[in-house]
């Protein structure tokens, strides 16, 4: 590793500031005799793009190190301000040349290895609704992986050779980072903060996590982009809400931006699709990879006092725990221009993550952008986005992306890397469609735009021995309740956020209530996936009828109204398909799983569901009819 101390920089710095004042000595012929007569570094822009530069190309020209940044914050309670583990990788000319560059930075809880096998502390999901639950499972003590000065590689290849520097840094409690796990507290969105104010020179930088020996940004512009999958992309968002000066624009792809929409829904306990028993208890465990000799501490006051005794697994309701770890509380300092990242079949990080943040920094002023796509969790946008993106507000190049379409939407079968371009998203052309339900239990009934009779009711009994995927299928079942259109003649658009009101009443005091909307028949083969067939979900505890913050026993045999969205979609419906409603309680992959026999009856008359329907209600009654112009 080569570093040179503040002196020898100050010399060197103030020679090439000398070189520059002198009239006659311009341009290049300044830099070359600033660097000793060789042809200076310079990032190369082209297409609005940065190209990948020759010399920065050879990861053995690269300078890597890693220091520890100070925090605002004491997390761990050992009365000293926590220190951030950070890395940088750097072209060689940052030190030899004088060159400067702007920071691609990505921070993670993951970067030092995590808690694994994850299902064997799982919370059971196998009890009763409305009780609390069993104690779950220790998780097994984390072993750091990764050597020094290396945290992470992502990144590197991609950026350092376009005349970017790239820093990772590991997020409190995790790694060689000092502090405290938190999923979501406040000292996840300052650790970014600090790194992000030392590459501006407003933070300190030590050579050790006790030390007194300074480390300096001396080769940053001061000018910083965000990215990251996942817990990374929700740092990324997590920084800039604190509006810390110098991160320009930030990428997240499949945030979490919401720790209660990750983990419930709608009053209902749920966990995210692939992690049945997951809560915020459990991802803490799976994180904390941080020094053994602070885990006690942190173990203590933040797993088994703010969480779990905060978290409420017994009802699910929305409190201030929940609220204080809610990104669209926060959203008043965002400054960064912000480029959202998600696919609408993303079961685990659900669409309404990013949706919710884009609509909300639209309507503050901040430039957004949405890239989504029709796959699952993670996928980033394509490279050439993302360059433009970080070259205009990193670099400034007036690449026109400021100006562009708000929305660029992968449609279904085409390559991820060609996005269609919409004005926005939802699609300014969407109109909801309101349909409604007519009886057909227990095989299908009918999905239209005709309101069936208001005594019209049926019935379902509640059973988690059946997935949904199965009673999806089912020609004849008692577990759930479907409703279908009629076969489409044509395509039909959906874009944006479908909604139920549907009245119901349970013979028990609680009952898990899930929604589907489906795409039948059911497509089967190798190469079709279940997202091929689902449109869109949705899940609610109709104890939480009027506010997801106050949870109230249902009166067995008395109805009660909700309403309620599901997630946001932007999906063609093909023809030759129909589009179904499914009704049932607990959701096998997703929900808590209750004793079977609930029964829920629902009144037809008084439920519909609203879909968001591009060209409205004309363009879905046209889907019906026999398109003449193929005549």
């Amino acid at each position: 590793m080569m570093r040179l101390l503040k002196n020898q920089w100050l010399e060197k710095l103030l020679a090439i500031a000398v070189c520059v004042s002198v009239l006659a000595c311009a341009g290049i012929a300044c830099a070359k005799e600033a660097t000793g007569g060789k042809e200076p570094a310079i990032v190369v822009i082209k297409d609005g793009q940065t190209q990948i530069v020759k010399r920065f190309e050879d990861p053995d020209m690269w300078i890597r190190h890693d220091l520890w940044v100070k925090t605002e914050f004491d997390s761990d309670g050992d009365g000293k301000l926590d220190r951030m583990h950070v890395d940088v990788t750097r072209q060689r000319q940052t030190d030899t040349e004088g060159l400067k560059v702007p920071v691609i930075y990505g921070t993670s809880p993951y970067y030092a290895g995590t808690s694994s096998p994850v299902r064997n502390y799982m919370w059971d999901t196998r009890q009763e609704l409305s009780v609390e639950p069993v104690k779950r499972k220790e998780a097994s003590p984390i072993k750091r992986k990764g050597e020094r000065p290396i945290i992470s590689k992502s990144f590197v290849k991609e950026w350092a050779p376009r005349g970017f520097a790239v820093v990772h840094s590991s997020s409190p409690g995790t790694g060689l980072s000092q502090g405290c796990p938190t999923v979501g507290g406040d000292n996840e969105s300052l650790a970014p903060k600090a790194v992000i104010d030392w590459l501006n020179g407003r933070a300190t930088g030590y050579t050790t996590p006790d030390g007194n020996e300074e480390v300096f940004a001396f080769w940053s512009t001061g000018k910083v982009g965000m990215t990251g999958t996942s817990y990374n992309g929700t740092l990324a968002l997590a920084a800039a809400t604190t509006g810390v000066e110098g991160l320009e624009a930030i990428i997240p792809v499949s945030p979490n931006t919401s720790y209660y929409h990750y983990y419930r829904s709608n009053g209902l306990v749920r966990s995210p699709g692939g992690y049945i028993g997951e809560d915020i208890d459990v991802l803490y465990d799976f994180i904390n990879s941080g020094d053994e000799a602070r885990r006690e501490y942190c173990n203590c006051e933040v797993r088994d006092t703010e969480m779990l005794q905060n978290f409420d697994r017994r009802t699910g309701d929305y409190n201030k725990f929940w609220a204080g770890r809610d990104y669209l509380n926060d959203l008043d300092g965002v400054k960064a221009a912000v480029l959202m990242s998600h696919g609408f079949n993303d079961w685990n990080v659900m669409p309404e993550h990013s949706v919710r943040i884009y609509q909300a920094l639209k309507e503050k002023g901040i430039p957004v952008q949405a890239y989504f796509h029709q796959g699952g969790h993670g996928g980033p946008p394509p490279m050439k986005m993302m360059n433009r993106w970080f070259t205009h507000y990193l670099y400034g190049a007036d690449n026109g992306v400021d100006k562009e379409n708000r929305a660029w939407i992968v449609r279904e079968n085409d390559d991820r890397s060609k996005p269609t371009a919409y004005k926005d998203y939802p699609n300014p052309d969407a109109k909801p469609v309101k349909l409604f339900l007519s009886a057909g239990a227990p095989e299908h009934g009918q999905l239209s735009t005709t309101k069936p009779s208001s005594k019209a009711k049926e019935t379902l009994i509640d059973n988690f021995s059946f997935s949904g995927e199965a009673l999806a299928q089912a020609e004849w079942t008692n577990h759930r309740l479907i409703y279908v259109t009629p076969q489409l003649k044509r395509s039909v658009h959906l874009s944006g956020t479908a909604s139920i009101s549907i009245k119901l009443a349970s013979n028990k005091p609680a009952a898990n209530l899930s929604v589907w909307l489906v795409s039948l028949p059911w497509k089967k083969g190798s190469k079709v996936k279940i997202t091929d067939n689902i449109i869109t979900r949705g899940w609610a505890d109709p104890q939480n009828s009027r506010s997801i913050s106050k949870s109230k026993p249902l009166v067995p045999g008395k109805f009660y109204k909700l309403t309620f969205d599901l997630q946001p979609d932007d999906q063609v419906i093909a023809a030759g398909q129909q589009i179904g409603l499914m009704i049932f309680s607990s959701d096998r992959d997703y929900t808590l799983r209750p004793d079977p026999g609930t029964k829920l009856t629902i009144q037809l008359g008084a439920t519909h569901i609203k879909l968001p329907v591009v060209g409205g209600a004309d363009a879905y009654s046209e889907a019906f009819h026999e398109d003449s112009s193929q005549d």
